[in-house]
């Protein structure tokens, strides 16, 4: 069966299921065309209706293809011939009984009152937008009060006031200036015995009337009025039955289900099917998340369920400009949903407690409890043991509320918010689907956000949505339409958790844990978490992982922008120079001596515990530690960055270390610090060689030797030049460089970077055919890395050690100090190094298979720490292992990438691996 609403959302109904994705514009059409059933209407008429003087120039073509669109659904319902085509325009013909705005005007014809009203289920064409929707709305509205009027007139005179109250009380609030409504408040009050109240609803009335409208009362309330007052017998009426015999009406006060609803799925499946009995669920979430929306969607679902009533009550603990709903009050409108006598409700919040409780006893009831501020509001609306759902929704999570299931409702995955915007915006979605992403990317996925972003396309036929999404990378935008339910959600925070949500709007990072807001703040950790916890609870936060905190994106802004700074960053950043200080000196206690010059912290910081807890730490803050001291306060980060390196060259975290280090290197240049401006120069020098970027290492190397004295930092570059030139296969540059480096470590009496200068010395010296040297040298070097405990520098040196006796053909010896280095890596999690031990372990395979194998795994870790020497080294050895296994194809493969990579770092390699395939293509 078709049946077509407008008395609500307008909607098109088959077999009692309404049919989704129909777009507003096209439903407003097709309800304008129902209203005027019968009648040809015109384009031009239908294009007024519509837009008024305001019409775009594409109103034709989005007449006609509404009407297209409305024929595609009713040809799919089997009704097209519902609509036809006229020579002036369009007709709707429904059949009887099926728009249920022509069966409300029969019903009420016929004088069947109720039944004409219970076709009502929201304001006249709740859910869409034209210009004619305005008046149409006004009448019918007008039409459905004047039909209730007469009802109430119909029951007064049957002598069941009682029924009447709540209703009339909710009808009086929503329309306070009809007088009718008011007279009959008045009367029903009276007969009910309340004849103050009575009398107060009078006096509201004619105070309100004046207030907005200069006038008084008309002759018939003002004779009502007085009668009350002198309580005239006449106004009960004759032989009328007790208030509250007539028969029970099923209570349903459930507001608007939205047709767009979308996704949700796994938290409905969660509401729907685990609670079938009684229970209290809290749907706790931020600001514009569609705790309401789910809410009041999942009891639509369930109302079959509860027969005996379907409940809602908005506490207004989060609405602009209203105070909450207190629990008292609460309990009295939920009573009189219940269809308890207003003569019956008592006026203590005790005594209407126990009453409510007492009706809900032998009752299966819904009740959505909805805008709760905390668990000491909504507690006296809790019922007893009963067959009773009650749903509560709220911003914070209500944690005391003994006994309550609690759903914490995120934002909308991707595909249910897609969903939600494409059934919003229609077919104009569908064309742009990157930039859908990108819009709904910019809203943070939060369910508001989208509506508000959706509906503005919606409105604006010639905007596309990639226009609509370069519009909304301004934040600003957005925050136009959320920041009033955000700006609520802040002013309901204590004020010190208020100063830490703005604080935290400073924050560059990603997120914080307690340490680093206690910073931020100036407080105790302790007090710092607490905050943070609350500020969790109230759905201000967001916690990804244990003991971090962080923003959505939104909410970010809307921080941001009423966040004043009181050094607070700087405050951070001192922070966290100190905590990653402490970090790294649990990590590497081999090179104390380096991090000395770093003062001490004005006051302590929480200890690192032992070199687990140190990688965390840094693994977790490493990307908010760089984004502070790029958007931070612009001082001096040399101390940063001397305490980061270490962690930051083990980790082959270059590109943090690059940006670090060039923005020390800045600003030591711009402050007059040059005994930082020269380590930040050999810094990147070295970081620049690690990356295969050797023109760039050089460069930096120079400019720090012309930029200093002090020796350790002119060894440091002298190392890396070292280095350089030894990659190019420069041995007698390189052997200067080295030896110079050597004398400037002994001066200084620099253990630990002597036994690396030592190291990187024996390789040019076993290319220069002088092994016994070498090994001499790397002996001695192994020596003072242990002398110093420094692991990563005896794994260097063994590594070294294996290339040198695998020259000399001591495979067997070579692989043991490459699997001794590759071990020593992986306890220390150094991956990019290991990549070189793993690769020297398949040069000394003699074997092509197991070469194969450990190339393949030396190329998986390089790839990963995007260490190009080694990744052309794994990809050369594949080359020539796979062509002593018969793989030509293989090996031409890794061929061409070894040589793309050596090309890249400009080594002389680069000019073997070419000869290599030459002479493959001529063997093949």
């Amino acid at each position: 069966m078709l049946r077509f609403t407008l008395l609500g959302p307008v909607q098109m109904i088959v077999d009692g299921a309404p049919l989704t994705g129909i777009a507003p514009r096209h439903r407003a059409v097709l309800a304008y065309l129902l209203l005027n059933a019968g009648r040809v209407i015109s384009i031009e008429r239908l294009i007024d209706a519509m837009w008024g003087y305001d019409r775009p120039d594409t109103a034709r073509s989005q007449i006609h293809a509404s009407i297209t669109a409305i024929r595609k659904v009713l040809r799919a319902a089997g009704a097209v011939q519902l609509l036809e085509t006229r020579a002036g325009g369009y007709v709707a013909r429904p059949e009887p009984g099926q728009v249920d705005a022509q069966e409300f005007t029969d019903l009420v014809a016929a004088g069947e009152l109720r039944a004409a009203l219970d076709l009502w289920s929201g304001e006249a064409l709740e859910d869409v937008h034209a210009h004619y929707v305005t008046g149409v709305r006004e009448l019918w509205n007008d039409r459905r009060l004047s039909a209730y009027e007469r009802l109430v007139e119909d029951e007064l005179a049957a002598g069941r006031h009682g029924d009447l109250l709540d209703e009339l009380a909710a009808q009086v609030t929503a329309e306070p200036l009809r007088e009718k409504l008011n007279g009959h408040l008045v009367m029903a009050l009276h007969r009910a015995g309340r004849q103050a109240d009575a009398l107060a609803a009078a006096r509201a009335y004619r105070t309100a009337l004046a207030d907005e409208q200069g006038l008084d009362p008309g002759r018939a309330f003002t004779e009502l009025e007085r009668a009350v007052l002198a309580d005239d017998p006449a106004l009960r009426p004759a032989g009328a039955p007790p208030a509250g015999s007539g028969p029970p009406r099923r209570s349903t006060f459930l507001p608007y289900d939205i047709p767009d609803f979308s996704g949700r799925s796994a938290e409905l499946e969660r509401l729907v099917d685990d609670y079938r009995g009684p229970a209290v669920v809290t749907i706790d979430g931020m600001a514009g998340i569609g705790k309401t929306t789910l809410a009041v969607h999942v009891a639509h679902r369930l109302a079959a369920r509860y027969p005996d009533g379907r409940l809602f009550i908005d506490l207004q603990a989060h609405t602009a400009g209203r105070e909450p709903v207190d629990a008292a009050a609460a309990l009295e409108a939920l009573l009189r949903q219940l269809g308890v006598p207003a003569d019956r409700i008592p006026v203590t919040l005790v005594e209407r407690s126990a009453l409510w409780r007492a009706e809900l006893a032998d009752r299966r009831v819904l009740a959505v409890l909805d805008n709760a501020f905390d668990a000491e509001h909504v507690r006296p609306l809790l019922p007893g043991h009963s067959d009773t759902l009650v749903l509560v929704t709220s911003r914070r999570r209500l944690v005391d509320l003994d006994g309550a299931h609690a759903l914490s409702v995120d934002v909308l995955g991707e595909e249910d918010a897609v969903e939600l915007f494409e059934r919003i915006v229609g077919e104009r979605a569908h064309h742009e689907p990157d930039a859908v992403r990108e819009v709904l990317r910019l809203c943070g996925h939060l369910p508001l956000a989208i509506r508000i972003s959706a509906a503005r396309l919606q409105h604006r036929p010639r905007w596309t949505v990639s226009y609509l999404a370069g519009r909304l990378r301004d934040h600003r935008r957005l925050l136009d339409g959320v920041s009033a339910a955000f700006i609520l959600s802040y002013e309901q925070l204590h004020e010190a958790e208020q100063r830490m949500f703005r604080l935290l709007g400073l924050v560059p990072g990603r997120d914080i844990d307690p340490y680093g807001a206690a910073a931020l703040a100036g407080i105790s950790e302790e007090e710092a978490e607490e905050l943070l916890e609350a500020l969790l609870d109230a759905h201000m936060l967001l916690q990804l992982e244990p003991g971090r905190y962080t923003f959505h994106d939104l909410l970010r802004e809307h921080a941001r922008s009423i966040a004043e700074d009181d050094g607070a960053v700087l405050r951070l950043l001192t922070y966290y120079l100190h905590r990653s200080r402490a970090a790294v000196d649990r990590l590497f206690p081999d090179s104390l001596s380096q991090r000395e010059g770093i003062p001490q912290p004005d006051s302590p910081i929480a200890p690192v515990r032992d070199a687990a807890e140190a990688i965390a730490w840094l693994d977790a803050e490493r990307s908010n530690i760089i984004a502070t001291a790029v958007h931070g306060p612009e001082i001096c980060l040399g101390m940063l960055a001397l305490a980061m390196r270490p962690y930051l060259d083990r980790q082959a975290h270059h590109d943090d270390a690059i940006t670090l280090h060039t923005l020390s290197l800045q600003r030591s240049r711009k402050l007059g610090r040059r005994e930082f401006e020269a380590r930040a120069l050999t810094d990147l020098a070295w970081t620049y060689w690690r990356l295969g970027e050797y023109e760039r290492a050089e460069e930096h190397a120079r400019q720090a030797l012309d930029a200093c004295e002090d020796t350790y930092e002119r060894a440091r570059a002298l190392l890396t030049l070292g280095n350089v030139a030894l990659r190019r296969r420069q041995d007698a540059q390189a052997q200067q460089y080295l030896k110079q480096a050597l004398d400037l470590t002994r001066i200084g009496a620099d253990t630990w970077g002597e036994a690396h200068v030592l190291g990187i010395l024996a390789l040019v010296l076993d290319r220069a055919g002088r092994p016994e040297e070498a090994r001499r040298h790397l002996d001695l070097a192994l020596a003072l890395h242990r002398k110093v405990a420094n692991p990563a520098g005896a794994a260097v040196t063994l590594n070294h050690l294996g290339v040198v006796l695998r020259h000399q053909g001591e495979l067997a010896q070579a692989r043991t100090r490459h699997e001794q280095a590759a071990a020593l890596y992986r306890r220390l999690g150094n991956t990019a190094d290991e990549a070189a031990a793993l690769n020297g372990l398949a040069e000394a395979a003699g074997d092509p298979a197991r070469a194969v194998e450990e190339h393949t795994a030396a190329l998986a870790l390089a790839d990963r720490t995007r260490n190009r020497p080694e990744q052309a080294r794994a990809h050369d050895g594949l080359a020539r292992a796979h062509l002593a296994l018969g793989h030509a194809e293989q090996s031409r493969e890794h061929g061409r990438l070894a040589l793309g990579l050596y090309g890249k770092l400009g080594v002389p390699e680069a000019e073997e691996v070419r000869a290599f395939l030459e002479e493959a293509v001529r063997t093949a």
